[in-house]
Order: structure tokens, then sequence, then C-alpha cells
């Protein structure tokens, strides 16, 4: 299902974004894609994916490639996600203004401390790591309405005594 998508970069979620990702985005409409579709074809997360169209993940020259054919797009337009490519990592202002990234950010405040009480008590006193870390968005059917199932799978790190 192919549809034609103008990326304007004056506009909330792009105007913070480098180019790039505005052609990825627009590539990927024109081909109708979704990002696990895209993630499958370059052997990758669909997070994953999604993180890199934000320009928050870095791809090597082999995923670049895959990524140039399944989007049909010049590997040389999408040169300037490797090497030098520095990812930008982060939501921008806080609290966030968009209502499902702002869900999140509820959902920490209101339930973070218990978490991290839970952490405590079930690993010791450490964190969750975010750079070893899956994230996994799931359908959960349900009579009264479609359940979101989001997993975080991260490694717990220590912290170190010295």
């Amino acid at each position: 299902m192919s549809q034609v998508l103008t990326v304007s970069p004056n506009t909330e979620p792009f105007a913070e974004l480098p180019p790039i990702c505005a052609r990825l985005f627009e590539a990927k409409a024109k081909q109708g894609l979704t990002f696990d579709q895209i993630g499958k074809a370059i052997g990758r997360d669909e997070i994953w994916v999604a993180a890199l169209f934000y320009g928050q993940a870095k791809a090597n020259t082999d995923e670049i490639a895959k990524l140039s054919q399944v989007l049909e797009l010049p590997g040389n337009n999408l040169s300037e996600l490797c090497d030098a490519w520095i990812p930008r990592r982060g939501l921008g202002p806080m609290p966030p203004r968009d209502p499902v990234l702002y869900r999140l950010y509820e959902g920490v405040m209101v339930y973070g401390n218990a978490i991290k009480a839970i952490i405590h008590e079930k690993f010791g006193d450490g964190i969750m790591s975010m750079i070893d870390c899956k994230v996994n968005v799931e359908r959960k059917p349900d009579p009264k309405g479609d359940r979101v199932v989001l997993t975080f799978d991260g490694k717990f790190l220590p912290y170190l005594k010295w």
C-alpha cells in the first residue's frame, strides 16, 4: 500500500531531526512498509529500525546497503548514516508534548519509585541498562479494548563499590 508522504521539517516530530530522517520516512511511506517489515528485511528489530529513522541508532554499512535496497533508495543517499553518523538519543523537551510519549513519561512518574524498589528487592543496588536493552511492543486482544504490552528487557548493572 504505497502512499505519497512529504515530511515537512518544520513540523513535529521532524523539526529536530536531520534531513536524512525525512528521506527515510518518505521512502517508507512510498513503499508502504511497516517498521517490522523493514526490520525483517535488514535483520533488525522493528524498534531498532524506528530508532534509526528518528536518528537515535547507528547503522553499519551492511545495514545501510540492505535498507537502501528495501526502500529503493540509492546507497549514496543513505551514506551519511554510516561512519560519521552520531545518533542523537533522547526525547527532546520535558515533559514530552506528544500524548503517547507523555503517557510513557507519566508511567515512570507514577510507578517509577515502585519499579525501582522492586528492582532493588529482586536484584540489589543497581540499574537496568538502556544500552543493553531490548524493547518490544505487542498488541494483546481484550474484550474491553485491545491492550498495549510494552516490555523493556534490560541487563542489570550493579553499582560498584570501591
